[in-house]
């Protein structure tokens, strides 16, 4: 059963990836330890770790500003009738 009807026989590229087992993440953490060296690794754990942070505390901003601005849209309501 094909979901996307639209793509034809075509499966988009994200569902041939399953999930990741222990054997994948020791392959992936070798070839970035020999991409960026063991010098370089703690930076680089670093930066995508602000990065995480970041990414976290806007989301968490924005969802905060929609529930606001609903909370007002419903309240607006509630006093106009």
């Amino acid at each position: 059963m094909n979901i996307y009807p639209a793509l034809g026989s075509l499966t988009p590229g994200f569902l041939l990836i399953g999930p990741l087992g222990w054997s994948e993440l020791l392959i992936i953490l070798f070839l970035v330890l020999i991409f960026f060296g063991p010098r370089r690794l703690p930076e680089v754990a670093e930066a995508i770790g602000k990065s995480i942070r970041k990414f976290k505390k806007s989301s968490r901003e924005i969802k905060d500003e929609i529930e606001s601005q609903t909370s007002e849209i419903i309240d607006g309501e509630d006093k106009s009738g």
